[in-house]
């Protein structure tokens, strides 16, 4: 039985803003605030006050080019242990979606599955009619490409160890190790990586990884895109994009202990 019967005066913004949450949950796409006023009831200015404060709070994101909100990490920095890695992918969507269509590449999450290997949990494709097809359950070694690059740099391997893992990859046009070393280390500093045609020549990698509360990566975000889709300043502007909504989950996934994976140390 309840200890907090119905009779009992409830806070009434509490509530609506609970209520919108939950609304936002079932959603199959980002909402506008009049829709979301509309279906529960509430006065508009009310609804976008909630609003406002709910994305402030990072429970929900904000879209400012669509004017539209959807679910956000800060759910998860709640409620973390409870959830399993499968509503990390589902609160990562949105994010895929929205960064594909704004840098017109492929983004994929990969998740860490075993000592030496990535499994890629989901995509999102952009609208253009050349990309590049990757599928669901797909496995790569956990060193490789851009998303290597961040995964090394947080690891805790020595340079003997990460040497001989790297002379057991398969490149097309692999770096030397000192090369590979350089990058790990930038990557560190900035928070995200490229492959410029390492792995597959032609094809340009940019991630960045997502830590837990023992700043082990666990996660990574990755654009993956054709040499010719970009240019060095849209490569930097994707490589800041995919740092930040990393730095976000990384924020939620080690309940607010990592607060710039920049600054991590080993």
């Amino acid at each position: 039985m309840s200890n907090h019967p119905t009779s009992e005066k409830l806070v009434g913004a509490l509530s609506s803003g609970i209520k919108i949450l939950r609304y936002l949950a079932g959603a199959p796409t980002p909402l506008g605030v009049t829709r979301i006023a509309k279906e529960l009831n509430l006065n508009s200015s009310t609804c976008f006050n909630l609003l406002k404060t709910l994305v402030h709070e990072k429970l929900i994101t904000f879209d400012e080019s669509t004017k539209t909100y959807s679910m956000g990490l800060g759910l998860v920095e709640l409620s973390k242990g409870s959830l399993e890695k499968a509503s990390y992918v589902r609160l990562m969507r949105p994010h895929l979606l929205e960064l594909a269509e704004r840098h017109n590449t492929t983004i994929t999450l990969w998740q860490r599955s075993s000592a030496d290997r990535v499994v890629l949990v989901d995509l999102a494709d952009s609208g253009s009619p050349m990309r590049i097809h990757m599928s669901i359950g797909q496995r790569l070694p956990m060193y490789i490409a851009a998303l290597g690059r961040c995964m090394a740099a947080h690891s805790n391997l020595s340079h003997q160890e990460l040497r001989r893992k790297i002379s057991e990859l398969r490149w097309e046009d692999g770096p030397s190790f000192e090369t590979y070393l350089q990058e790990t280390q930038d990557a560190k500093e900035r928070g995200f990586a490229y492959d410029h045609g390492n792995y597959v020549k032609g094809v340009v990698t940019v991630s960045s990884p997502i830590l837990n509360s023992q700043a082990e990566p666990i996660m990574a975000l990755s654009a993956v895109g054709f040499m010719s889709q970009f240019s060095e300043n849209s490569l930097q502007t994707l490589g800041e994009d995919l740092r930040d909504r990393c730095q976000e989950a990384t924020t939620a996934l080690s309940g607010g202990i990592i607060k710039d994976i920049r600054t991590i140390k080993h």
